[in-house]
């Protein structure tokens, strides 16, 4: 074929692609919200470090996290009745026209303030129900009025597929508005987005950076213009005085694929005693159609984008927009700017929507198949709420990626700035969602652990500084954050199968474990067992042997000596055994005190063991010692996870787990003191971070009284593998009991900040209830004999196993899938023959 007609068929296909108005399939519901829990929900819109706009439980567009910062209670954008809306026209036929906002009712304790205006969008009229779905990344507000003649189903979501991190970290929020009338007579019906240009504006004259210090700022000669092209219309919002190094500098669309209806505005009046917003509801209202204006100097920067259609009786039309954006200026917690990766894909917000917007019909039927066939599996529905909706964390503000692609995370953000930066290896230990849904982006993540934020001397530093060429400053090592990190770099070999991977990071694995026994260190005697001062995730040196380092050590040691065998270093995978032997022997002896395993605390001067019961004996601050702490197994969760085996006596560690049930589950917090944070109050749940039998320290480690779900996440987890099924619901329950829509957004576990990372180890229950492992070195995995339909992942290619009496049905839905051995239960190893599954093929194997 001649190649000019070619490119030419291919012109107007991707033209007829590009200019066809798309409309959302069904979506499934995993958990609904009734009118009385929606204050709180914030369902994060936009990919894996492109920043987010969230959709509220009523409606409304709130936490504009677009421009590099957090906007938890704070605003990045314009605020009151100047906040970005949506709002619909409806004129039934011979009828009189209404005008709403797309939000439902405000709640009591939101009409007080001091100048009467208490919440975004007070004075206009709104649906007077709503209720919301989700199954992230899929939300849907309802929205209905008994004195209004629709009904509205908005359904917001950005792309999210396993295995592909690109598809998975588009700077877009998707937003359809299912319109029906419900009247016998046709009707006239616009839907209308309006937002003023924001670049460079934070809510107020001024904006903080990463540290808190304020940074004057703010709207400066900002611009909109209407474009059309390749099928897609809108307002581009640009500005051509904020400064271009800003990090609140950039562009944002606001698009649609109608082709017809369509109207707009570039600007409304200047916004003297709030005209700006009166002059664009008047015209909206008139006929549901806008009026460009005649450009004035000092016109106010509000872009208006509408659609109208006529829909008949009892039908519904929908209406589709799209916000993206760039912003490409990232600082983080670097006091220079550092960039973003999804920045480099796109020149500006109005080049990713060319590029986008044709994708979603397929990107949303990708993002379909993995949550129905996540939601289709035998798992409880909690289970399932907990892993699905705590992958909001990934697209949160909690996460970037540098221009390089290296993806790095804060802990969690504040209202206003990221809350602890670097990476923090103690904190990230525990997640599971990044390594088994996108395993590149696990794996860049070890790089930065181990070939920039590592010394010379091993000393893995457990805050990566930014630039990446200055990640090693410092001399902060964490113990659990350090051996946690060779466990995690061996999982994340044998799940990509990468041998080159593994030979890569030989000599750095060696280095950072042999840290350990570098002289008065953590086992400067190498005798198997951390006596050392060891920082950790409770932000204090434990003095002593301690079962929460001494299990990460266990695994580090069992890892390393598997890596070693792998790459024929015969010498250090014997010293690497037989420390594990001696300090795994060792624990069981003397920390393991019948019940659970405790701290035996050692005097940070002279290693000596302290007499507890010695009145005249000076504790050091800020330990544990007798108490039972929640993840004093999280080294033996994370070798479950990674087909490990015990670290310990298995009898010891089954009822330490029943233990941690036992003394801190707390049913009803009522009664519980607390002198620090509090994330379970009031007649709530869940399991506390220490507790103490036979008498508490004076003065323990600071968080003894909290409770985290991160870590109820990892006792859960523990508790599956010990056959206490019964009791991980329970505490999986309580954590989703709180997070309820009314007290707490369900999309956002707090610890330190909103959208913590830890609480993506809300995964691991997905694992461990399929009992799945997967190793593609041997090509070979592992399944429960539990009959039952599971969803499987290996942060490359992903699918649903169903297991009945009789066979294994395997399913590829994405990706591919080679196999030399299946494993089922504790069955006989099943050894297989030309298995090599493609992506939308099943295999059944006999058991």
């Amino acid at each position: 074929m001649n190649k000019l007609i070619l490119l030419t068929i291919c012109t107007l296909v991707s033209g007829a692609i590009a200019s066809q108005e798309w409309k959302p399939q069904e979506w499934p519901v995993l958990k609904n919200y009734d009118q009385e829990h929606l204050y709180q929900i914030a369902l994060p819109l936009g990919g894996i470090g492109t920043g987010t706009v969230s959709l509220g439980g009523r409606g409304e567009l709130r936490d504009w996290e677009i421009m590099n910062v957090p906007a938890k209670k704070y605003s990045t954008v314009t605020t009151g009745n100047n906040a970005p809306f949506f709002a619909i026209y409806a004129k039934p036929q011979n009828q009189e026209a209404t005008t709403t906002l797309l939000a439902g009712p405000l709640y009591p304790q939101e009409y007080l303030h001091y100048e009467g205006r208490p919440v975004n969008h007070h004075g206009l009229p709104r649906f007077a129900q709503a209720s919301f779905d989700a199954a992230y990344p899929f939300g849907q507000v309802h929205l209905s009025d008994k004195d209004l003649p629709v009904k509205v189903t908005i359904k917001g979501f950005n792309p999210l597929i396993p295995g592909d991190a690109e598809a998975s970290g588009l700077p877009v929020a998707v937003l359809s508005y299912e319109v029906t009338n419900t009247t016998s007579q046709p009707m006239e019906i616009a839907i209308c987005g309006s937002m003023r240009n924001f670049i460079g504006k934070d809510g107020s004259k001024f904006r903080t950076d990463w540290k808190g210090d304020y940074i004057p700022t703010g709207v400066k000669d900002n611009k909109n213009k209407y474009v059309e092209n390749k099928g897609i219309k809108g307002i581009y919002l640009y500005s051509d005085g904020v400064d271009k190094n800003d990090p609140a500098w950039g562009t944002v669309a606001l698009t649609t694929q109608a082709t017809s209806g369509v109207s707009y505005r570039t600007s409304s009046k200047a916004d003297n005693w709030n005209n700006g917003i009166l002059n664009f509801w008047d015209d909206f209202s008139a006929d549901g159609m806008l009026t460009e204006r005649n450009k004035q100097e000092d016109e106010d920067p509000m872009a208006s984008l509408s659609v109208k259609k006529t829909v008949k009786p009892q039908s519904t039309e929908t209406f589709t927009f799209y916000i993206t954006w760039n912003f490409p200026n990232r600082k983080a917690w670097s006091s220079t700017v550092v960039g973003n990766y999804y920045s480099r894909q796109y020149t500006d917000a109005w080049k990713a929507a060319e590029t986008i917007i044709p994708q979603i019909p397929g990107l949303e039927k990708k993002t379909l198949s993995f949550v129905n066939a996540l939601l289709n599996t035998s798992y409880p529905d909690v289970v399932k709420e907990a892993a699905l909706f705590n992958l909001a964390t990934l697209r949160s503000q909690t996460v970037f990626r540098l221009p390089s692609g290296h993806m790095m995370g804060w802990e969690g953000v504040m209202d206003r700035f990221g809350s602890c930066a670097g990476s923090c290896t103690h904190v990230w230990n525990y997640e599971t969602a990044t390594p088994y849904l996108f395993g590149e982006l696990a794996k860049t993540m070890r790089d930065v652990e181990f070939n920039y934020a590592t010394k010379e001397n091993g000393l893995m530093n457990f805050r990566a500084s930014l630039p990446l060429n200055e990640a090693n400053k410092g001399n902060s090592a964490a113990a659990d954050g350090q051996m946690g990190c060779i466990m995690k770099i061996y999982r994340e070999w044998q799940l990509s199968g990468d041998n080159d991977f593994l030979k890569n990071n030989w000599g750095q694995i060696k280095k950072v474990l042999s840290y350990a026994w570098t002289e008065k260190g953590w086992d400067g005697n190498q005798d198997g067992v951390m006596e050392g001062s060891q920082h950790n995730t409770m932000d204090v040196n434990y003095f002593g042997p301690n079962p929460q380092m001494g299990f990460w050590y266990m695994g580090a040691l069992k890892a390393a000596e598997k890596m070693a065998i792998a790459m024929k270093d015969k010498g250090f995978a014997q010293k690497c055994r037989t420390l594990f032997e001696q300090g795994s022997n060792w624990m069981d002896k003397n920390l393991f005190n019948g019940e659970y395993y405790e701290h035996k605390i050692t005097d940070p001067e002279t290693f000596e063991y302290l007499d507890m019961n010695n009145p005249n004996v000076k504790i050091p601050s800020f330990q544990l010692g007798p108490g039972c702490l929640v993840d004093q197994l999280v080294g033996q969760y994370m070798s479950h996870l990674c087909g490990l085996g015990y670290l310990g006596n298995k009898d010891h560690i089954q009822t330490t787990m029943n233990s941690i049930m036992k003394y801190n589950y707390v049913s009803d917090f009522s009664r519980h003191f607390n002198n620090m944070r509090s994330y379970v109050m009031g007649n709530e749940s869940g399991l506390l971070m220490a507790s103490w039998p036979k008498g508490r320290l004076e003065v323990p480690f600071p968080y003894f009284a909290e409770v985290m779900t991160g870590f109820e996440y990892c006792a859960a987890v523990g508790m599956i593998y010990e056959g206490m099924e019964k009791e991980a619901l329970t505490c999986i329950r309580s954590i989703r009991d709180r997070h309820d829509g009314a007290k707490r957004n369900p999309f956002s576990e707090p610890e330190c900040g909103h959208h913590y990372a830890r609480s993506m180890a809300s995964w691991s229950a997905i694992i461990a209830l399929s009992d799945f492992q997967y190793s593609g070195i041997d090509k070979s995995m592992k399944i429960t004999a539990r009959p039952g339909n599971y969803f499987w992942s290996n942060g490359y290619s992903w699918g649903t196993i169903d297991v009945s009496d009789k066979d294994i049905t395997i399913e590829v839905i994405s990706g591919s899938l080679q196999l030399k051995s299946l494993t089922v239960g504790s069955e006989k190893e099943i050894r297989l023959k030309h298995f090599d599954l493609k992506e939308g093929n099943k295999q059944v194997i006999k058991r």
